[in-house]
């Protein structure tokens, strides 16, 4: 299937999951499930990303079109997230992720456990 595209940058597949196949991404679409969220709560959400990752991966998303910025005119200016209807999309696949990796948590953890002593 990827071999037909002869520039890598093209593949659906490559491109798409390298967006949404990192962490932040991941743990943002997911805090967004919920509900909508300002920066300062999705920072407070997601302790350990840093402003810059989350400034960066909130915009990542806004460009691919899975997320919405709600621009309030307020003083100061609040700003707000939230899932675009194919953001919403995402989450059927997602969840069906999501809940793979918590029944198959404990078989990883113990494989490479197994596996740090092997080595």
């Amino acid at each position: 299937m990827m071999a037909e595209y002869s520039d890598p940058s093209q593949c659906p597949v490559r491109n798409v999951l390298d967006q949404l196949g990192d962490k932040w991404s991941v743990l943002i679409i997911s805090a967004l499930a919920h509900r909508p969220y300002r920066f300062g709560e999705l920072k407070r959400e997601i302790s350990d990303i840093s402003q810059r990752m989350l400034t960066q991966t909130l915009r990542d998303l806004q460009a691919d079109g899975l997320i919405e910025r709600t621009v309030f005119p307020t003083t100061p200016p609040s700003v707000e997230y939230k899932l675009s209807p194919m953001g919403r999309s995402f989450l059927v696949p997602l969840s069906a992720m999501v809940d793979w990796a918590f029944e198959h948590f404990p078989a990883i953890r113990e494989a490479r456990q197994e596996f740090a002593k092997a080595a």
